[in-house]
């Protein structure tokens, strides 16, 4: 029996939002609205987006004694997520940096703070938490010393899901445990390094293919407006995106992984619960922030069953052409 369906280990951060008529140039001022505070990170936005869904969920994080931190953790109880795995002090907790422009495009910066003391050591001593999970799931905004470890305390039944993001080159050992890897364009290259330059097309189709001879185990590429496409050994396939209507990307990675994640855990296979979560992700930025955005499974379901040019949450309000995602910062 497991105790959770999730365990994501990962960054917690206060976001501080700034809306702004466009995103400045290297070199140039441009003022923004009012400034918003919500609490963020990619670790512990996928822990709320999977608890509010209904999934058990523990994080794994690190968070400074200080007002952030608190506001960090009292926003992942009142989801309903278990924090004996959030560990406090060692550092300031950690900041994004983000500016929203009226496309609900977005632009980041993040200072680590106490995500970059979260250690191999913290990992070895929440190996409980490991061994009563169903999945774990992490990010690259902790130290990959630490993924690494993750890795290496996976008991064998556990399945492992990796969003690159900020991404970097990864280890054999890392690439080999991901099942699958999640990656938009952007992280695409970056994993793939010296290969990407043998791409001479734009058919996403030859990423996958690529990224699957880096050693994962099942890949997942997302395509903005184009939705998604997910691989294996075992199968290829096209996910449609959701048409809504766009207001915050913020965080919409974070929900469409957590959601993949969790769903994955309860048996669907990956073209399912890749399915799901591009409508998780739809139904995120709809709304403004990041936590604060993430659906229940009621609102998921309610979003599967509109009509085409409805928007379930602004309801009146014609749905473009915009999927619940985008191909940078924290969405897909």
């Amino acid at each position: 029996m497991y105790d959770y369906d999730l365990l994501v280990v990962g960054s917690a951060n206060a976001d501080l939002v700034i809306g702004v008529e466009r995103r400045p140039a290297a070199g140039e001022t441009v003022l923004g609205g009012d400034l918003a505070v919500h609490p963020g990170g990619k670790g512990a936005n996928q822990a709320v987006a999977a608890a509010r869904l209904g999934a058990r969920t523990a994080l794994l994080a690190r968070v400074g004694d200080d007002a952030y931190g608190r506001l960090l953790l009292d926003s992942q109880r009142a989801a309903g997520v278990d924090t004996v795995g959030m560990l406090v002090g060692g550092a300031p907790t950690g900041v994004a940096l983000i500016t929203v422009d009226p496309s609900g495009d977005n632009s980041i910066v993040v200072s680590p703070g106490a995500n970059g003391r979260l250690t191999p050591v913290d990992v070895r001593a929440a190996g409980c938490l490991f061994h009563t999970s169903r999945v774990v799931s992490a990010q690259l905004e902790i130290p990959l010393e630490t993924v690494e470890e993750v890795v290496r305390q996976l008991p064998p039944e556990a399945r492992f899901v990796l969003n690159p993001s900020p991404p970097r080159p990864l280890p054999t050992a890392v690439l080999a445990a991901c099942d699958p890897l999640i990656v938009n364009e952007h992280e695409a290259k970056v994993i793939l390094g010296e290969a990407a330059v043998s791409i001479t097309s734009d058919d996403p189709e030859d990423w996958v293919r690529l990224l699957l001879a880096k050693g994962p185990r099942s890949v997942v590429v997302t395509l903005g407006a184009e939705g998604a496409l997910v691989a294996s050994s075992k199968e290829v396939a096209r996910i449609p995106s959701v048409p809504v209507t766009a207001v915050d990307t913020t965080g919409a990675g974070d929900s469409f992984t957590a959601a993949l994640a969790w769903k994955l855990g309860t048996g669907a296979s990956l073209t399912e619960a890749a399915a799901y979560a591009a409508r998780v992700g739809a139904a995120a930025v709809t709304r403004r922030g990041a936590q604060e955005s993430f659906p229940t499974a009621e609102e998921v379901e309610s979003l599967c069953c509109a009509q085409p040019g409805d928007n379930p949450r602004t309801p009146g309000r014609k749905a473009g052409s915009v999927p619940g995602h985008d191909r940078q910062g924290e969405s897909l």
